[in-house]
């Protein structure tokens, strides 16, 4: 996976390094992600295009790079005395929810281990 690709599939311009740490932990992540789950030694190359769209999912829904967490869609609003509440916008459990959306892919490269 490459950072540059990454960031074309993203919109993000090349010139706009400002995210540039966020991602390359993304593709890091990604990476051992597939290897761990598939007990291969490197991403091959029939499973970019999933480790891209993982990456994609993975920095579309957790907000890396930012110091706190991004509020969520509103829940409730009260209009007497002013109360408003949000949902919590990342999934507690997201990293496996991404991967279970790519189970059917990964498993064509998954290696046995004993």
């Amino acid at each position: 996976m490459e950072l540059k690709t990454l960031k074309k599939y993203l919109g993000i311009t090349e010139e706009d390094i400002s995210k540039d740490i966020a991602l390359a932990f993304i593709i890091f992540d990604v990476e051992e992600t597939i290897i761990n789950y598939c007990n291969i030694k490197e991403v091959p190359v029939g499973l970019l295009n999933t480790a891209y769209r993982m990456a994609i999912d993975i920095y579309r829904n957790e907000n890396l790079g930012q110091e706190e967490s991004a509020q969520g869609s509103i829940s409730s609003i009260s209009i007497g005395d002013t109360s408003t509440s949000f949902k919590q916008s990342v999934d507690d459990n997201f990293k496996n929810t991404v991967l279970k959306n790519y189970i059917p892919q990964l498993n064509r490269y998954r290696k046995l281990v004993w």
